[in-house]
């Protein structure tokens, strides 16, 4: 490649790291030219354009979002020097194909860290991360939010980015009430994130443009709590790491990428839902995380499940449950906490399957893995419609919301539903707050003095 052209580089993402990092690497860089986004993971990305107004003057178009199975189409029409890898929760086995498809094309592959991608901020910082979708980060993190919050801290969570509809507006978001959700235009998936920080009572920021939603947290806070997506690592430098692993997913603590990395560098690891498996199996898991991080404090929790009715109202009613979605597609669990619940209150769960209207009849093919249980897929209006339909066409008794939404209000059902929500509990003393502030006061001691002050 001669040195009278820019580096043609393609980002495959899905809507968060990837455009997080062309946004801190390539937006200005005169060297380097993003000729497209290449979308995973979520429907409808592609065919759109990340607009001017983000891209930066390099980019008086935009940059076109086209579909990941389209990368070998776009390198006939155009020249690919390099392809970037900025998307999580994927096996280390699926992260090797990328980067066969990218060398078959002749590119580099790359994956950018942590160093060259994570912003600094003049507040202390403390990051939930997990090492698979579905582990529990964002209930550690309401957990802790509302610890430090209790004790006078002034708290702000920063969400890993989800670029669903106008990009441009989604350049930073501020919610501080759960109504203000109701005036922007949200996909279920951003809602479930955000709403049951705001029910209790935490500031956050979320946005395309991270270093923006960052300066917007910092001016309003003294302490900044990441809230992670999938297992992804966080795009700000976190003072204490603290990094979930699934007692229910034996095996997997070094298969998955970023979370292995995520496990590798944390500073705390809860073993999340210890309180369901025996105890061999908490040691088992004990002992993969042990031997990629022999350095971290290992903490067991429980998630609890809590319910706005009693289980025995359910009790031999036909019941269809909606889980989250999220956790449940690319996460890999096949039911959530509502599936558990309505099981353990002995209702009739019905399958949805034979009630799914397109375009959710081809959830079960894509994620052959999925139990009898209709995952809340709500990326946008047709999908929400189709839940909806998929509800009224099963017609149960009981619809079971295991959503951390309240899905039943936001898609319009008439019908009675029981909310199951899960919170964390401790199994360890000191609990996780307690071993959080004293590994926090070490790494911050200037902030600690400050707080106690």
């Amino acid at each position: 490649m001669g040195t009278d052209r820019r580096v043609a580089t393609v980002i495959l993402g899905a809507g968060g790291r990837d455009f997080h990092v062309f946004n801190l690497l390539f937006r200005n860089d005169p060297h380097s030219e993003v000729v497209a986004f290449a979308a995973a993971q979520i429907p409808g990305l592609a065919g759109r354009t990340y607009p001017p107004e983000l891209a930066g003057p390099l980019y008086p178009r935009g940059i076109p979002i086209v579909a990941e199975h389209a990368l070998e189409e776009l390198a006939r029409s155009c020249p690919v020097d390099r392809v970037i890898f900025a998307y999580s929760d994927v096996s280390h086995l699926e992260v090797m194909h990328a980067a066969s498809r990218a060398l078959a094309l002749g590119a580099d592959f790359l994956l950018v860290g942590p160093r060259a991608s994570m912003l600094s901020s003049r507040r202390p910082v403390v990051a939930v991360t997990a090492m698979r979708t579905g582990c529990g980060k964002s209930q550690v993190a309401r957990h802790l939010a509302r610890g430090f919050a209790d004790r006078g801290q002034g708290i702000a969570v920063v969400r890993h980015p989800m670029a669903y509809g106008d990009l441009l507006a989604r350049r930073v978001l501020r919610f501080a009430h759960p109504a203000e959700l109701d005036r922007t235009d949200l996909t279920l998936e951003e809602r479930e994130e955000l709403e049951p920080h705001l029910e209790a009572g935490d500031l956050v920021f979320v946005g395309v443009d991270q270093a923006a939603v960052l300066a917007a947290a910092e001016a309003e806070a003294d302490l900044l709590l990441w809230d992670g997506g999938n297992n992804d690592f966080p795009m700000i430098r976190p003072d204490l790491l603290v990094c979930l692993a699934d007692a229910l997913r034996p095996g997997q603590a070094a298969a998955f990428h970023p979370g292995e990395a995520c496990l590798r560098m944390a500073d705390i690891v809860v073993i999340a839902k210890a309180d369901l498996v025996p105890d061999a199996r908490v040691d088992a898991i004990a002992a993969e995380v042990r031997a990629l991080n022999p350095r971290a404090c290992l903490h067991r929790a429980a998630s609890r499940l809590r319910a706005d009715r009693p289980p025995e109202e359910l009790a031999g009613r036909r019941v269809l449950v909606l889980e989250d979605g999220p956790s449940l597609t690319h996460g890999g669990l096949p039911t959530g906490a509502g599936f558990a619940f309505a099981r353990a209150a002995g209702a009739r769960i019905l399958d949805p399957r034979p009630f799914a209207v397109p375009p959710l009849d081809r959830l079960w093919a894509d994620y052959p893995h999925l139990g009898p249980v209709l995952p809340a897929v709500g990326y946008d209006a047709a999908q929400r419609s189709a839940l909806a339909r998929t509800i009224a066409a099963a017609d149960p008794e009981v619809l079971v919301v295991a959503t951390p939404v309240d899905a039943a209000r936001v898609l319009g059902l008439g019908r009675p539903c029981v909310r199951v929500r899960t919170e964390h509990v401790d199994l360890d003393e000191p609990g996780l707050l307690a071993r959080v502030e004293e590994m926090l006061a070490r790494a911050c001691p200037a902030s600690a003095a400050a707080a106690r002050s």
